[in-house]
């Protein structure tokens, strides 16, 4: 008889979107005629720009030309889009990169769960908490994980990012050093930055350890502010001790049509058991070409459309269509008496759930009172206990009447 692997087992029983779906359909059954207005998962509201919807376009009609059609492309990304990635989003801002160390995908969800594939089980995780779930559940199905004890994983270390230390985790000390380090910035869920300096502390302890930082960039075009770092990469030594994860999907409104990228340096390496330096940028090439036929050519026309200046504009706008919600969201709250966090360069708002409400309370509450919709903190990490996810990404006229809701039911 075949056996499974008990790792997945171990896995709570549902992923928290989906839980914060049920109970908001539970809540819609029970209640069919009222409005819920919601701000929990980070889906996008706006429609394609029109540089990507016309490049799109104009690759349907490729696929339907014998003489343009387009069949399985490289596992890696067409030549165009990775020469646009690297011109664009790095050499432009004085950082080298080839082409060859970007690795196109179906967005960077993907490609952080499934990094872990080229990295030994026995290695020590750390991330900061409250964290982006798929970077701890895709370890606990690698077997990395432990056991869940009180809500928390027993291999995992986890770094305390709170309102008490200001939102900037703090480097392990003394023998208890993590192998891979998982940094998402902007940050999901807090909406939090660091600093140029305050990353560098990151690179500096990795690179004195020996350590792996897998870097969640997916929401750096919402960054506003000069000193905050677009890429790890702006950070000297960074190529040494560095994985980058960028995604189109909030960037150009691609959460439906799935495209993003990895950043895997040349001069990035690992041990093996015979401590032998091992290149990851070939074994994650290795991984993608068994395991990934790459992103649709049409995607990709897409994306690359998102890198001309009438690309390069129309997103912006997007953008910050988004971060005058986040203001908004930010400001109304704060009225209402809420202590908010998070928002300047980032879509997402981070709530201190009022004295002696739990999060999970806060969001039934929140639902129940506003009829609005957002996300427990608690199901960030032990940490977010205490805390709430709302996000910017709704319209313009929902995220004013979610405000106006909350204010007058004054927490």
């Amino acid at each position: 008889m075949f056996t499974i692997n008990e790792n997945f087992c171990k896995l709570p029983e549902s992923y928290l979107f989906s839980e914060v779906a049920r109970r908001i359909n539970a809540f819609k059954e029970a209640n069919p005629n009222v409005d819920v207005i919601r701000m929990g998962i980070g889906d996008v509201t706006l429609p394609l720009c029109p540089a990507a919807i016309e490049a799109m376009h104009k690759a349907v009609d490729d696929e339907g030309n014998p003489a343009t059609f387009h069949g399985y492309g490289p596992e890696q990304g067409y030549p165009f889009l990775r020469e646009a990635i690297a011109l664009h989003d790095y050499k432009k801002r004085g950082i080298a990169m080839d082409p060859s160390e970007i690795f196109v995908s179906d967005g960077a969800k993907s490609d952080t769960g499934n990094f872990g594939d080229i990295l030994s089980i026995s290695n020590r995780v750390a991330v900061t908490d409250p964290v982006y779930p798929v970077y701890v559940d895709t370890n606990v199905m690698a077997g990395r994980a432990g056991d869940l004890v009180k809500g928390a994983w027993d291999k995992i270390q986890y770094l305390p990012v709170t309102s008490e230390n200001g939102f900037i985790p703090s480097v392990p000390e003394g023998m208890d050093i993590p192998d891979v380090i998982y940094l998402c910035y902007p940050n999901n869920p807090t909406g939090t930055t660091l600093t140029r300096d305050q990353l560098k502390v990151w690179v500096d302890f990795a690179l004195k350890h020996g350590s792996l930082i897998l870097f969640d960039s997916a929401y750096e075009a919402f960054i506003r502010q000069d000193d905050v770092p677009h890429s790890i990469y702006e950070i000297e030594g960074a190529r040494k001790c560095a994985v980058e994860f960028r995604s189109f999907s909030k960037t150009a409104g691609f959460t439906g049509i799935r495209c993003g990228y990895t950043v895997v340096p040349k001069e990035l390496t690992a041990k093996d058991s015979n401590g032998c330096d091992v290149n990851l940028n070939h074994l994650w090439n290795r991984r993608q070409c068994t395991k990934f036929n790459g992103a649709s050519y049409i995607s990709q026309r897409g994306a690359a459309a998102v890198y001309t200046p009438e690309g390069q504009r129309q997103i912006k706008e997007a953008v910050d269509y988004y971060l005058t919600n986040a203001g908004i969201l930010r400001e109304g709250l704060t009225d209402a008496g809420l202590e908010v966090f998070g928002g300047v360069n980032a879509p997402y708002v981070w709530i201190k759930t009022p004295a002696g409400i739990s999060s999970w309370e806060f969001f039934d509450l929140l639902l129940e009172k506003c009829n609005v919709a957002g996300t427990p903190g608690s199901g960030f990490g032990p940490a977010g206990e205490g805390y709430f996810r709302l996000t910017a990404f709704n319209t313009l006229e929902n995220t004013m009447e979610a405000v106006k809701r909350i204010r007058s039911a004054r927490f």
